[in-house]
């Protein structure tokens, strides 16, 4: 079963904050018990991961800054391997926490088992649909519309700096369905305003392997690739440190974030925070969907469903911290955005789909299976 949450809680949450450990909380507080359960790259991936951790802060009104030591509501552990999935879920089960809340596609599996054999014990896992459970709260996002935006603003920018024959980049982390909506959505965002702009895409097969992306990023863009967009998790941290040092040195190449707002990743003058090599960032709400989780098991609604959040519940966008996305961008993004909330665009979601566009490229490497 899928669903469209109508009138979801907006959240514009900038400040990154990050924990390392286990049963961080706030000690006197009341309220239900999570663990966040994170593949290999941890909350610290200044990504995905970071912002379901500030999902959880936001519920308890904590900062990284406020916390004093060890808590009882709430808690992080990260799987060095996928092997040590299904051992992390039956930890956390038989710890009974009041939600487990597991992060991405590649814990699908897994928790298939474990919840299956714990119909009492209540989950929730992000980017999944398919994992239909009465105990499993699955929640997906419209990627390709907050990344149909990023592209029409990195087009955008493109076009303001007069560049001829602009070349894009997509860098992705472990291909699949969840990954091709990013890539799907920035291509088609860029070709609206750019119909003939030449598109590269590379994946890296993992999500923590920041060396391999920016040896790509540097590679594409000495070819002259303009702007490269990654959704790799932290393996994309890679493609922003090669933007930072080549906007260092005087060239004019771009990172665009995702998930959360990297811009502060992409600072590269200390004399000067609104200098970044991160353009702009696709938002994706993550945090939203641990607030909505929370609050059910607070309220006593929790049940298994599965929830997709998008423009029109803000549940993804783009960023305009860095002052480089200029108020003219900005109006046109949010033409873009109107268009897409009322219906007259319809974002392609897979690569099957988008492939029959006319102009869109044939040769792309992403998978929607």
């Amino acid at each position: 079963m899928k669903k469209i949450l109508v009138g979801f809680i907006a959240l514009l949450l900038t400040t990154a904050a990050f924990a390392n450990g286990t049963r961080q909380g706030t000690e006197s507080g009341t309220g239900p018990t999570i663990r966040l359960l994170t593949d290999a790259t941890g909350i610290d991936d200044k990504s995905f991961n970071a912002a379901a951790w500030r999902g959880i802060l936001e519920f308890y009104g904590d900062t990284w800054q406020s916390q004093k030591g060890r808590g009882t509501l709430y808690d992080v552990v990260t799987a060095q391997t996928q092997d040590m999935y299904i051992p992390n879920l039956r930890q956390a089960t038989d710890e009974a926490y009041d939600l487990i809340v597991a992060t991405g596609f590649t814990f699908a599996d897994a928790l298939t088992e474990v919840a299956r054999a714990n119909p009492k014990q209540n989950y929730e896992i992000v980017d999944v649909d398919w994992v239909v459970l009465p105990n499993v709260l699955g929640v997906i996002f419209a990627e390709q519309e907050g990344s149909y935006l990023a592209g029409v603003a990195t087009a955008l920018k493109a076009k303001a700096d007069g560049i001829a024959n602009p070349r894009f980049g997509f860098i992705g982390g472990i291909p699949g369905a969840t990954i091709t909506k990013f890539e799907v959505g920035f291509v088609q965002g860029v070709l609206s305003v750019i119909p003939n702009a030449q598109i590269v895409d590379y994946y890296v097969n993992s999500w923590g392997e920041p060396a391999l992306a920016k040896t790509q990023a540097k590679n594409w863009y000495d070819s002259g690739v303009y702007a490269i967009y990654s959704a790799a998790g932290g393996s994309g941290n890679g493609t922003i440190a090669q933007a930072k040092e080549y906007r260092v040195a005087g060239r004019n190449v771009w990172a665009i974030g995702v998930d959360s707002d990297q811009h502060e990743e992409g600072q590269y003058n200390p004399s000067n925070p609104s200098e970044s090599a991160v353009l702009t960032s696709m938002l994706k709400r993550v945090e939203a969907s641990l607030l909505y989780a929370l609050n059910a098991i607070k309220n006593g609604t929790f049940k298994g469903e599965v929830i997709t959040l998008d423009l029109k519940v803000d549940g993804v966008g783009y960023s305009t911290t860095n002052p480089a996305i200029t108020q003219d961008i900005i109006r046109q993004v949010e033409q873009a955005k109107q268009d897409i909330v009322s219906g007259r665009v319809k974002v392609a979601a897979t690569y099957a789909e988008a492939r029959r566009l006319p102009g869109f490229p044939q040769d792309l490497h992403a998978l929607d299976q």
